[in-house]
């Protein structure tokens, strides 16, 4: 018996039972109550939402697929008047365990059916153990405080990233350690691996999260804007000023500032940039008052800093000044392990979104997933299910369902390309392109020069397949 559970008072920890089997219900409410539980249960998620309204449950044990609306929607609407509410979720639909435990958005754990129990008593009485799962939440708690909104770790992910492979393991331990400093950190990894959200969480976990987020893509910023936007300007202080502007460092004033491929940085402006973070003041352009401000800097990069150190294209003692912690986000190549994971949560919360049943990958397409290198890493691999997503109306992801280039095009002896019936034009353009990359050495010039394209449409179509070559 659960020490907690005192099944002769009415203080025993509620549970409500969501899932539109009946036999299934009845069978999981028996047993609660014989574990010493209080249960209602709910048939679909708008009795579950009543229910929760009136009756203030300790725990929601919800299936994920029921008719009209989700248990994932369920979720997100009981999130939104109760935050800390531990919902577990149940589905019968998973085919690989781990990759359907990938569902959470939030969820305190995940169990397929047919249930072990034993497993589903151990998850209760972990929730249970936790004093914050019986406190009454304040009314005026919001979204900017308390501890309970803040990323947690799971089995299956950490906050807004998914996976449970050895390399993002390393990946959550660094991402702990470094959010509990507040020294600069230097974000390594390729296009597409998620290296804002990762300067996000850091934000989120550290003392600073009530504070101003400011995230600047150095990158996207033409060179003579840049300036302006790190530390603003005056009216006036040049054509076009037509008044006051506040800089990045003003605006993150106590907070965290993220400087996104800051390899891109213009060479005049780092040794500038290297003077303000030493002095942690700066002056306006236009200005003569000194301002000082407190702001944690977090930088990032898709290139290899040191590289760009030693071709003279960043500065190595402004690399040394931001990279005081490193933290690197591993490729999907490199976690293949955590594809079933990542399919099933953008596949349901995608579900969500485009409307239809919950969507399932059959095995064949799976097997596709696995194969392919995914060179736009994460984002790329977002993109694809989203298109399968759409396409696959009936519930079921089939092959025909992932673009050409995922279904493996084949290579003939004469260097030309077959792609598999049903490929698209654009899939064709996707795949020339990429190819013509590769045998350039990714020269975006040469390349297009030879695809009798500009430079801007490679780039165009690369941020649009999610790739940074």
């Amino acid at each position: 018996m659960n020490p907690l559970v005192d099944p002769n008072v009415d203080s025993a920890p509620r549970i409500l039972v969501v899932d539109d089997d009946p036999t299934f219900r009845n069978v999981l409410e028996m047993r609660l109550q014989s574990w010493g539980y209080q249960v209602q249960v709910a048939e679909d998620a708008e009795k579950a939402r009543r229910i929760a309204g009136e009756w203030d449950p300790h725990i929601v044990l919800s299936d994920v697929v029921m008719p009209q609306t989700s248990g994932l929607y369920l979720l997100r609407k009981l999130r939104e008047n109760r935050p800390d509410r531990p919902v577990v979720l149940l589905t019968a639909h998973g085919s690989v365990e781990m990759a359907v435990e990938a569902m959470k958005v939030g969820a305190v754990d995940f169990l397929t059916k047919p249930l072990n129990y034993r497993n589903l008593k151990a998850v209760l009485e972990e929730v249970l153990a936790s004093p914050e799962s019986l406190a009454p939440v304040p009314e005026e708690l919001d979204a900017g405080e308390g501890e309970s909104f803040l990323p947690r770790r799971t089995g299956t992910g950490f906050g807004p990233f998914v996976g449970s492979s050895d390399a993002m393991s390393e990946f959550f331990d660094m991402l702990q350690s470094v959010a509990r400093s507040d020294a600069s950190v230097m974000i390594t990894g390729e296009s597409g691996t998620g290296k804002e959200l990762a300067a996000r969480t850091i934000h989120e976990l550290s003392p600073r999260r009530h504070q101003p987020f400011v995230a600047m893509n150095t990158a996207a910023i033409p060179a003579e804007l840049m300036e302006s936007e790190l530390f603003g300007h005056e009216k006036g202080a040049f054509t076009g000023a037509a008044r006051q502007r506040e800089g990045c460092f003003e605006m993150a004033d106590g907070g965290t500032l993220f400087l996104d491929e800051i390899g891109e940085m213009p060479a005049a402006l780092q040794p500038k940039l290297l003077r303000v973070l030493d002095g942690s003041s700066f002056r306006r352009i236009g200005g003569t008052r000194e301002m000082s401000f407190d702001t944690r800097v977090l930088a990032a990069t898709n290139r290899n800093p040191r590289e760009a150190v030693e071709e003279g294209r960043f500065r190595e003692d402004l690399f040394f000044r931001l990279n005081v912690l490193t933290l690197h986000l591993p490729a999907l190549r490199d976690r293949k392990g955590d594809i079933p994971l990542l399919a099933q949560h953008f596949a349901a919360t995608l579900s969500i979104k485009h409307g239809g049943p919950e969507r399932t990958f059959a095995p064949k397409s799976m097997e596709l997933l696995d194969a392919y290198p995914w060179p736009g890493n994460v984002r790329e691999f977002r993109n694809v299910v989203e298109r399968a997503v759409i396409l696959a109306r009936d519930g079921i992801i089939e092959p025909s369902h992932l673009p050409a280039y995922v279904r493996e095009p084949q290579r003939s002896s004469d260097g030309t390309y077959r792609f598999p019936a049903g490929a698209t034009a654009e899939d064709a353009e996707r795949e020339l392109i990429l190819q013509t990359l590769d045998a350039t050495g990714n020269n975006k010039s040469e390349t297009a020069r030879r695809l009798g394209l500009s430079v801007r449409t490679i780039r165009n179509k690369l941020n649009a397949y999610g790739i940074d070559r």
